[in-house]
């Protein structure tokens, strides 16, 4: 990567905002009466996972790149929980590609924080 790298240039930036679109689309189908429930809070999460690797990006301390990458872990954790309570719950059918989507988003967190740690 040149020095004129920016967060859209991650591959798990990239990730995070199929991810959150996927999350929108598949919260479009909840009951109503989640409206300000699982859906406020799923959209929410998925939104910060992108927004915290972009801010940590920006920021160009390894140090400080690499908190903003575990609060963004930390916010996909938070919706993998919700989806896995939605799917519980039977919201909607199209929950399996979410998780399949939170899966591989860790797994370039996980990869860039590794990837990080080394130097």
């Amino acid at each position: 990567m040149t020095s004129n790298w920016t967060h859209k240039d991650l591959a798990a930036w990239q990730r995070a905002l199929e991810l959150a679109e996927e999350t929108y689309r598949v919260t479009r189908e909840f009951p109503s009466e989640e409206r300000y429930g699982l859906v406020s809070q799923m959209r929410r999460a998925a939104v910060s996972i992108l927004s915290n690797i972009a801010e940590g990006a920006a920021r160009r301390s390894r140090a400080e790149f690499m908190q903003f990458l575990y609060i963004a872990r930390g916010s996909l954790a938070e919706l993998e929980a919700q989806t896995i309570l939605a799917s519980r719950l039977e919201m909607s059918p199209k929950l399996i590609k979410l998780e399949k989507e939170i899966l591989r988003v860790g797994q370039l967190l996980s990869g860039l924080i590794a990837k990080l740690r080394s130097g």
